[in-house]
């Protein structure tokens, strides 16, 4: 068992914003992957497959953080608190709606 933080933040685009908003989430990555703590961090985009047919908004980040500090250090960037102001707070947005959520692999 580790004191690792798994973040899965899910995106849901507004019609039509996909492209965008999925650049705009890409924008993020470099300078997230140089912040202390950061293990992975990557967005991605859901692709179809016959063997995984689940549910989920289709622009998903997965992150590794080294611990529930450098997670909530990394949330309170100005970089990142911005972005979610601009682009999922705004109404002028390019997210209709997110779902972030935190895991642990300890028991």
């Amino acid at each position: 068992m580790s004191s690792k933080v798994y973040c899965t933040a899910q995106f849901l685009p507004k019609p039509g914003k996909e492209t965008e908003l999925f650049q705009v989430l890409q924008s993020l990555e470099p300078n997230t992957l140089r912040e202390d703590g950061c293990i992975q961090y990557i967005v991605t985009r859901q692709i179809h497959s016959a063997f995984a047919e689940g549910t989920s908004f289709p622009i998903v980040f997965h992150e590794i953080w080294k611990d529930m500090p450098s997670f909530e250090t990394h949330c309170q960037r100005d970089e990142i608190s911005n972005f979610f102001e601009r682009y999922c707070l705004a109404e002028d947005g390019l997210a209709a709606d997110w779902n972030v959520c935190v895991y642990s692999d300890e028991g």
